[in-house]
């Protein structure tokens, strides 16, 4: 388990990090969400050990995390938003290089390497220079090279920015496949529909400090909206004079659509209402939703 407690970080009269304190378990993926200047690139330079805090402490499975923590720090894969890699070497040798760093050599290097690459869905590009890839083949060999020592803990900054649909989901599906091997991942993104689709729990930041955290159905509860419920008609059904516990009731042809305040103790008794349905559609609060009513909607550039 990753488990970050109490951290506080100052640049001179600039305070980065506010007392943040959140819990990753083992084998999961935690998105760590914030607008800019939210304290995230600070909590992520203090997770991987390139900086200290100015107090609180980040442990991995009981095991002190620090700048001069060498055996705990060879525990962590680090994907950078800025891309780690030589532009004039091949993929392979990008592998070899950041394999030596942690002492593989020999044939445990070369199966290492062969097992990131197919993960990366770069095996047929293997001995081609990096400057000749696409954006989305770099941020896989990116992942890729963070993997060969085989650390517990992948932490990844931005890692699909600037890739296409298919580089993305490739992406994913490497990430959900490294969580079922009992990898621990630190997420951080702008995009929502990323954190929904690949994060067990979530920790929002701003100021410094982690203002919401949990799994994404509890964050979900943190938004003052109703559901949106859209019911298709049967042919010749008419609408019920009153939908219990329905609002802003509206009518499009034979789709029938309104809000209602929680879907599992109300919906039943509001479809019950109709005589005869064709479907019914519900539409949640986003992620995204909430995140804009926590750390509010004007700019943060």
């Amino acid at each position: 388990m990753l488990d970050v407690k109490g951290l506080r970080k100052a640049y001179g009269t600039t305070v980065a990090l506010r007392d943040a304190t959140f819990s990753a378990p083992t084998g999961t993926c935690y998105g760590l969400l914030g607008p800019n200047g939210a304290g995230k690139t600070t909590t992520i330079s203090i997770v991987v050990g390139t900086i200290d805090a100015d107090a609180g402490q980040v442990t991995l499975d009981g095991q002190l995390i620090g700048t001069g923590n060498l055996e705990a720090k060879k525990r962590i894969g680090f994907v950078p938003q800025d891309l780690a890699l030589y532009e004039d070497l091949s993929a392979n040798d990008n592998l070899r290089f950041f394999g030596a760093l942690y002492g593989l050599q020999g044939l445990e290097l070369e199966r290492k390497m062969g097992e990131v690459l197919e993960l990366a869905g770069l095996q047929d590009r293997r001995k081609g220079p990096v400057k000749d890839f696409s954006g989305g083949m770099k941020r896989r060999l990116n992942v890729a090279a963070a993997l060969m020592h085989n650390p517990d803990l992948l932490v990844l900054d931005e890692p699909t920015v600037g890739v296409d649909p298919q580089s993305r989901n490739l992406i994913f599906e490497a990430l959900e496949n490294l969580q079922r091997q009992g990898k621990t991942l630190l997420y951080t993104t702008h995009y929502m529909e990323e954190a929904e689709r690949l994060c067990q729990r979530v920790a929002i930041m701003d100021c410094g400090r982690v203002i919401a955290e949990g799994a994404i159905s509890e964050l979900h509860r943190l938004i003052p909206s109703k559901s949106i419920v859209r019911v298709e008609l049967s042919e010749g059904t008419p609408v019920p004079a009153a939908i219990p516990g329905a609002q802003n009731v509206n009518l499009s042809g034979r789709t029938v659509s309104f809000e209602i305040a929680d879907l599992k103790t109300g919906l039943p008794a509001a479809i019950a209402s109709f005589s005869s349905v064709e479907r019914v559609e519900t539409e949640r609060p986003t992620l995204e939703e909430v995140f804009l009513h926590l750390t509010g909607r004007s700019l943060r550039d």
